[in-house]
């Protein structure tokens, strides 16, 4: 997949912290590039319910239960909630939280050669 499309030098290595991001412009689209504790991943910058800039919104994780009185905080800084609604999608896949099948945002491919953060469109 990361040899067929174009590749976008989109920041230099260490500009984005890790639980950081950083919302770029590619071709009159707005991407945001997040990095997370093993690698990058990139958003399409709009939440698909009503266009909001989903980038902008707060990253947080899931409470996952296996059974009642039994909680777990997970994929810490993995979940990003629109700024707006609240609608939930996971950075790694672009898929809502709720309704995954149904309901996701465009993601792209994300490397870093050492020196840059390259965007795979």
């Amino acid at each position: 997949m990361t040899g067929s499309g174009r590749r976008i030098v989109v920041a230099a290595a260490g500009e984005i912290p890790v639980g950081g991001r950083k919302i770029v412009e590619v071709d009159g689209r707005s991407i945001g590039v997040f990095r997370l504790g093993d690698g990058y991943v990139a958003l399409r910058n709009t939440c698909p319910h009503e266009g909001a800039p989903l980038c902008q919104g707060v990253l947080s994780g899931a409470l996952t239960s296996p059974r009642p009185g039994v909680y777990r905080y997970a994929r810490r800084g993995e979940i990003l909630r629109c700024p707006w609604h609240q609608w939930e999608f996971d950075t790694r896949t672009g898929r809502s939280w709720v309704d995954p099948e149904r309901v996701r945002v465009r993601s792209y491919v994300v490397t870093s050669d050492g020196e840059h953060v390259v965007l795979h469109l």
